[in-house]
């Protein structure tokens, strides 16, 4: 079996990496510079975008963070990261895995470039409002102990993910919800070996 992840520790990468872990299946990372190296002909044969994170396995090739945690999820069963076809639980895991990719990326990419919508607008946006978007997933991290129920899932990766960053760039306002729904996620093993790891590939400062 191939199962290859391009990659660079400063990316969405990272979320990828964990959820590779988090599947206890042997992968190799590539690990890609910033510049050209993501822009060359063999890379972007992979992905046109010339972007990251990108998965390779058994001829497959998966771009979009989000697709490559379901993609992982689907692809194997039994580490249980994802609610097995046909249970009600399957609706909540997609509800939730893609509105952190939608609204809530969306969201908080327009709060970092100091894009403001006006509220007569706001209905032409996916998000509607970054206070809005943030409102429902506070409610949503609150009502059990993961997005789909009872058991962890990629859903919950994906989130705890980016609320972590964004809480810490300052995009995410640390709402106490967030920070222990996020604390329990980020505690789990397979996320601890993987940002040890991308840790220790991170530039050291001179």
């Amino acid at each position: 079996m191939s199962l290859i992840l391009y990659t660079n520790p400063m990316s969405r990468g990272r979320i990828a990496r964990w959820a590779l872990e988090e599947t206890g299946t042997p992968y190799e990372a590539r690990i890609l510079q910033y510049g050209p190296e993501m822009k060359a002909p063999a890379f972007c044969a992979l992905n046109p975008m010339g972007k990251i994170p990108v998965l390779c396995h058994d001829g497959v090739t998966v771009t979009e963070t989000a697709a490559i945690l379901a993609y992982l999820a689907d692809a194997f069963p039994e580490a249980r990261l994802a609610p097995p076809p046909g249970s009600p639980a399957r609706g909540p895991y997609y509800r939730w895995l893609f509105f952190a990719a939608g609204p809530l990326e969306s969201a908080t990419t327009d709060k970092s470039l100091n894009a403001e919508v006006p509220p007569e607008k706001a209905a032409f946006v996916g998000y509607g409002s970054l206070a809005l978007t943030l409102d429902v997933l506070e409610q949503a991290v609150s009502v059990t102990p993961y997005l789909a129920g009872d058991e962890f899932s990629m859903a919950d990766l994906y989130l705890a993910a980016h609320l972590g960053f964004g809480m810490r760039f300052g995009n995410i306002a640390p709402r106490p919800a967030f920070q222990d729904y996020t604390s329990r996620m980020m505690s789990r093993p397979a996320a601890v070996r993987a940002n040890t790891l991308d840790d220790e590939l991170m530039p050291k400062a001179s």
